[in-house]
């Protein structure tokens, strides 16, 4: 994806609080965050959300399976190699200028049967922190 995308810097992030401060501090100095009262609010920040960030996107939505009928009778279809090469269209130096961040996850807890590991790759210090 970093080959693809084109960011102009890679952060894994670690989970470590050194890191968040590090991270928050960033985002503070950029205008992203803005540190509420510290006495009353320890720790907490203002983000606001640019508007165009939460339009409705259930046209661009799709389920991408080789039969359209294993996507349902109400869901936008597209063929699997549509999309992939639509995604990559997309996503051709989309990261160029900006810090691409790494998150490893583990959707239940690490070690068991059943967790999911996966990555999250995002461009937003808010997303991180969050």
């Amino acid at each position: 994806m970093a080959a693809l995308c084109q960011p102009d810097k890679i952060v894994w992030i670690d989970g470590s609080s050194e890191q968040k401060k590090k991270l928050e501090e960033e985002a503070v100095v950029s205008g992203e965050l803005i540190r509420l009262n510290t006495e009353v609010l320890p720790g907490c920040f203002l983000h606001r959300t640019a508007p165009n960030d939460v339009a409705r996107t259930e046209h661009l939505t799709y389920i991408c399976t080789r039969r359209k009928h294993d996507a349902g009778p109400t869901n936008n279809w597209m063929p699997p190699k549509m999309a992939y090469a639509k995604a990559r269209s997309y996503f051709k130096g989309a990261m160029k200028g900006r810090t691409m961040y790494v998150i490893p996850f583990s959707m239940g807890p690490v070690g068991s049967q059943f967790s999911k590991i996966g990555v999250e790759l995002t461009d937003s210090i808010y997303v991180v922190l969050n």
